[in-house]
């Protein structure tokens, strides 16, 4: 059987670093991308390592001149992606009064703008297959709001809309589109946002919201969890 293969954003930290090694280990070939050329080129090294077959290209997911090269580059080495997660993202946690245009548009550049050019660009191959993944991550703040994160918010609650319209498009050609909405996660986005202050030792972890990710992907092809709500259990 040919190895499937997993194309992974915002791949070198939080979410994305801990879904692409458990898609690996789960037996997946896996593409990773991200800003930082020396993050990603870390991550293919560790990666391959643990006898997991993987490329990296760095890309900014909001460029589409960046996204059709990094496309290009993963297709060329491993094959076009059997599965989608769209898990790149930025929170800019500030009060909506001060926040500027500047961080408006960025926050929708990387959280809703890269939605569009990556599944666009992998959506062909997969509909010429008759089936593919699409996992996008959303977050509980795309179903509620959150006081503080009005650009953040706003821009989850777009990808839940996303999700949602793709999956009554695509679900008889046999694609799944899965929008993944954890709570608190201990990730570097929320440790860098000084508005959160959880019990670190008490929300999710990156791995709990990737083991999330691997199980939906696992059931029979006749099945699909569209939306999962993960939360942690006793915070």
């Amino acid at each position: 059987m040919t190895q499937l293969v997993a194309l992974v954003t915002g791949a070198t930290e939080g979410i994305g670093r801990a879904t692409a090694l458990a898609l690996g280990k789960a037996g997946y070939a896996v593409g990773v991308t991200a800003r930082t050329a020396a993050k990603v080129t870390a991550l293919e090294a560790e990666l391959s390592g643990l006898g997991i077959t993987a490329t990296g290209f760095p890309a900014d997911v909001s460029s589409p001149e960046q996204v059709r090269a990094m496309l290009e580059h993963v297709s060329a080495r491993l094959g076009t992606p059997d599965v989608l997660v769209n898990n790149a993202g930025i929170a800019i946690a500030k009060p909506f009064a001060e926040m500027t245009l500047e961080e408006w548009d960025r926050t929708f550049a990387t959280n809703v703008r890269s939605l569009y050019l990556v599944t666009h660009g992998v959506l062909p191959a997969m509909r010429q297959r008759g089936r593919g993944d699409i996992v996008n991550i959303a977050s509980i703040a795309g179903k509620h709001g959150v006081q503080n994160a009005a650009a953040y918010s706003a821009s989850k609650h777009a990808v839940m809309g996303f999700s949602r319209s793709l999956m009554l498009e695509v679900r008889k050609e046999g694609i799944r589109v899965i929008a993944v909405c954890p709570g608190s996660v201990d990730t570097p986005l929320m440790r860098n946002s000084p508005q959160f202050s959880p019990n670190w030792d008490r929300i999710l972890k990156p791995e709990d919201v990737a083991a999330t990710i691997v199980g939906a992907l696992a059931l029979p092809a006749r099945a699909m969890v569209n939306e999962i709500e993960l939360r942690p259990a006793n915070p």
